[in-house]
C-alpha cells in the first residue's frame, strides 16, 4: 500500500479521546435512524393503498439499508484504531484492511448518490409523466434498478484491487480511502460520479419542483381547490429542498477537494510530514480532508430524517393545521390555527 500516515499516536495527542466521541456517536445515530427508517418503511410497504408508493418506498429502504451497512462496516475500524493508540501499519502491515477500508468507503458512498439520483429521477416521472409512470415502472422494475446500482458500485470500487488506482491510508492515519496521488483517473472518476449525481438529483429535484407549483397555481384558481393535495405538494416541496440542501451540503466539499488535490498535487497529501513539507500547510490539508469525510458520513446519518422520517413528522403537522381550521369557526380556535402554522415553520 505504499508508506503509511501519521499515527494515531499523534492523533492522541492532539486529543484522541475527544476525536473518538465522534465516529462512535456518528455511528450509534446512524445505526439508530436508518433502523427506525426501515421498520417505518416496512410498515408503510404491507399497508393497503401503498401500491402506488411502493416503488419510492423500495428505493428508501434500500438507501436506509446502504447507509446503515456503512455505517456498522467503517465506524467500528475507525474506533479500534483510536482506542488501539497504535499507528495503521502496526495493526494492519499487509494492508488489506486498508483495501477493504478504502473499499467499503467508495462502495457506501457512491451507492447512496446513485441511489439519491434514482429517487429523484422516480419522483420527477410520478409527478411529469403520471400516465406513463403507472404503465411502466412496478416494484419489480425498481428492484432491478436498485440491484444494478448495487452491481455498478461493487464493480467500481473492486478497479483499485485489479490494478486500476489504488486506497491509501489518509491523515490522520485512522482511515483509508481512494489515493490522489499522480492525479489518480480513479480518483478523477469517483469525484466526477459523484458530482454528476448530484446535479442529476438537483436537477430532478427542481423539474419535480416546477410542475409542484404549477399544478398549485391551476388548483388555487379553479373552483374548489383540493385542500388535501396542497398539503401534500407543500410537504414534498419541503422534502425536496431539504434533500438538495443535505446532499450539496455534505458531499460537495468532499468531491470538490478531491478533484483539487488531484489537480495541485504529485504525491498523497498527509501521509508523513517529510523534511521541507510546511508544517501548517499540511495540518490544514489534513484537517480539511478529515471534516470532509465526516461530512459525507454526515450524510449517512441525516437521510433517514430528510427522506422519511422528518417527512412523516411534517405531515402530522399539517394535518393538526388542517384539522384546526376546519372545526374553528370563533377567533380563538382561528389564533390557535395561526400558533400551529408558526409552529409548522419553525419545525420545517
Amino acid at each position: 500500500m505504499g508508506p503509511r500516515g501519521n499515527g494515531t499516536g499523534r492523533a492522541a495527542e492532539r486529543g484522541g479521546a475527544v476525536s473518538v466521541a465522534i465516529p462512535l456517536t456518528m455511528m450509534l445515530t446512524g445505526v439508530v435512524g436508518n433502523a427506525l427508517a426501515m421498520v417505518l418503511v416496512s410498515r408503510s410497504y404491507r399497508a393497503k393503498g401503498s401500491r402506488r408508493k411502493r416503488s419510492f418506498l423500495l428505493c428508501i429502504g434500500s438507501l436506509a439499508l446502504t447507509d446503515m451497512l456503512g455505517q456498522l462496516l467503517t465506524s467500528p475500524i475507525v474506533i479500534s484504531v483510536y482506542l488501539s493508540d497504535q499507528r495503521w501499519e502496526a495493526m494492519d502491515p499487509s494492508g488489506r484492511l486498508c483495501d477493504f477500508f478504502g473499499f467499503s468507503m467508495t462502495v457506501f458512498g457512491l451507492c447512496p448518490l446513485l441511489i439519491a439520483s434514482a429517487m429523484a429521477v422516480e419522483r420527477a416521472l410520478a409527478i411529469r409523466a403520471p400516465h406513463w409512470y403507472a404503465s411502466h415502472m412496478s416494484p419489480r422494475a425498481t428492484e432491478r434498478g436498485l440491484a444494478a446500482i448495487w452491481a455498478a458500485g461493487v464493480a467500481f470500487a473492486l478497479l483499485p484491487l485489479a490494478g486500476l488506482g489504488r486506497y491509501a491510508l489518509q491523515g490522520p492515519g485512522t482511515w483509508c480511502f481512494i489515493s490522489t496521488a499522480g492525479g489518480s483517473a480513479f480518483a478523477a472518476a469517483f469525484a466526477a460520479l459523484g458530482l454528476l449525481s448530484l446535479v442529476v438529483t438537483g436537477a430532478c429535484n427542481l423539474a419535480t419542483i416546477e410542475a409542484l407549483v404549477s399544478r398549485c397555481r391551476a388548483k388555487a384558481g379553479a373552483a374548489h381547490p383540493g385542500s388535501q393535495w396542497g398539503r401534500i405538494a407543500t410537504e414534498t416541496l419541503m422534502q425536496l429542498l431539504g434533500i438538495m440542501c443535505v446532499l450539496s451540503a455534505c458531499w460537495s466539499p468532499l468531491l470538490i477537494t478531491m478533484l483539487r488535490t488531484i489537480s495541485e498535487h504529485t504525491a498523497e497529501p498527509c501521509q508523513d510530514s517529510s523534511e521541507g513539507s510546511p508544517h501548517l500547510e499540511l495540518h490544514w490539508e489534513c484537517n480539511l480532508s478529515l471534516t470532509a469525510v465526516r461530512l459525507a458520513s454526515l450524510n449517512q446519518i441525516l437521510d433517514p430524517w430528510v427522506y422519511l422520517l422528518l417527512r412523516k413528522i411534517l405531515l402530522r403537522k399539517f394535518r393538526q393545521a388542517a384539522s384546526a381550521v376546519s372545526k374553528c369557526s370563533n377567533a380563538e380556535c382561528k389564533d390557535r390555527s395561526v400558533t400551529l402554522s408558526q409552529e409548522i415553520r419553525r419545525t420545517a
